[in-house]
């Protein structure tokens, strides 16, 4: 009698292969493959459900789903409203960031709508207990499962019915059908879809906790993004308090909506004015500091840009961007230097953004480059001056969007002017001074008058 077939999957990746191979296709990844030997999935009864219908798209229903408050109002933001009953939520940051202390807060101001079920992989019911207790989070109705086979779970949640599932954390979760360890991709793949479905299908909605790699990514089959309705990013700067919180994906509102939480004793409290508390350190006449007006989300923010320029020992002097994209930087240095005159082909450039912020917007540009001149020249920026506006590569100055708002709160944060491009406007009842930005020559005319 023959043997019953076999797959293999890469456990960085999911490929899958009917052989094991030493190096994956898919990853590029050596020995990540193991076996996982194909199984009957048992089929649902027929009889349990109705054949579905399919309905014309102009007679779909169009009412907003109601949302249920957290009782954090920054997470309430960066969801879009509140949560979404029946919506899958990923949390997703390094260990020891604060993802269940951000959770417990949560849960224990849900509970007052219901019950909350809180499932400890990780952890065993009285570490998950001491916690709740430095936290002021202890509620009655907050039911702790220190439980890893999701069968169990899910089955807990369908005979408790509560109004708020957190499962922390998927990785550290396994599931009885998958004969493989926890972590791996086909167990994390499983314990997910399952937990899905109990959402999917009239449950509660569920917030997923999940681990990042070094690289940053969340760890686990890229699958594992697709499959939940929010993707949100929990993280900071080593040694820092600061704890920001932002949406990557998001099926029910905007996404890159940023919420900045302070850590303390008593668990996350949230800032109220970020711009203010990532400028609350800086430095004013210092050489190589600008300060950049970006958009997060629906929200503008002041940010700290500052520049290193020094000699290189190296044949290859090093470009490094901390916050930013690093070919971005590259990028700019090149056009600074042929439509500016800047020479730093053999200095060493460090670029960073202040307080573990990162940016992915063109309106850092001007900040940038400011920085830079003014590092490369050892001559502060005016204290007064904050920047917005992209940098093309013909060294012209582009309008960026938002500028009103942009303005006013450069203005509410006590700067007199705004160095923009040259077809921005004041906005109504502003008082904020505008010093017209046509070209980078005018950053380096600003920087060294």
């Amino acid at each position: 009698m023959g043997k019953d077939a076999a797959t293999f999957e890469c456990t960085a990746c999911g490929q899958q292969s009917g052989k094991w191979l030493g190096r994956c296709p898919g990853c590029g990844g050596w020995n990540t493959f193991e076996q996982v030997p194909d199984r009957p999935r048992a089929r649902r009864a027929e009889t349990s459900r109705a054949a579905a219908e399919p309905i014309s798209l102009s007679n779909a229903e169009l009412t907003d789903a109601t949302r249920i408050s957290t009782g954090l109002q920054g997470l309430d933001r960066v969801l879009g409203g509140g949560l979404v009953p029946g919506s899958v939520v990923l949390l997703a940051g390094e260990p020891g960031i604060g993802k269940s202390t951000l959770l417990l807060q949560a849960a224990a101001h849900l509970a007052a709508d219901g019950p909350v079920l809180y499932l400890s992989a990780e952890e065993s019911a009285r570490q998950v207990a001491m916690r709740a207790h430095r936290l002021g989070c202890v509620q009655e109705r907050v039911l702790l499962l220190a439980e890893p086979v999701v069968e169990e779970a899910v089955a807990a949640a369908l005979r408790l019915r509560p109004s708020l599932v957190i499962a922390d954390s998927v990785q550290t979760m396994l599931s009885d059908r998958v004969p493989a360890v926890p972590g791996s991709v086909t167990q994390v793949r499983e314990v997910a879809s399952q937990l899905v479905e109990l959402a999917k299908r009239g449950g509660p909605p569920v917030f997923l906790v999940g681990h990042v790699t070094k690289e940053g990514m969340v760890a686990g089959p890229k699958a594992l993004e697709h499959m939940v309705d929010a993707v949100l990013d929990f993280g900071g700067a080593s040694g820092q308090p600061q704890r920001m919180l932002r949406a990557t994906k998001n099926r029910f509102g905007p996404t890159q909506e940023l919420a900045l939480f302070v850590m303390g004793d008593h668990g996350l409290e949230e800032v109220a004015n970020p711009s203010a508390a990532l400028l609350a350190d800086r430095r004013t006449g210092a050489p190589g500091s600008a300060v950049a007006v970006v958009i997060e989300g629906s929200s503008p923010l002041l940010v700290e840009v500052q520049a290193l320029v020094s000699r290189s020992p190296l044949a290859m002097p090093r470009r490094v961007a901390q916050g930013m994209d690093s070919g971005r930087l590259a990028v700019l240095l090149a056009v600074l230097e042929k439509r500016a005159g800047l020479r730093v082909g053999d200095r060493d450039v460090f670029v960073n953004l202040v307080g573990g912020v990162s940016v992915d917007e063109p309106a850092l540009d001007a900040a940038v480059a400011a920085a830079v001149i003014s590092a490369a020249a050892d001559i502060p920026v005016p204290a007064d001056t904050a920047f917005f506006g992209e940098v093309g590569l013909l060294g012209e100055i582009r309008s960026v969007g938002h500028a009103p708002e942009r303005l006013r709160e450069a203005e509410a944060l006590g700067f007199a002017r705004c160095a923009v491009p040259s077809a921005t406007t004041v906005p109504p009842r502003s008082v904020i001074g505008l010093c017209p930005l046509e070209s980078v020559s005018d950053i380096v005319t600003l920087v060294r008058c």
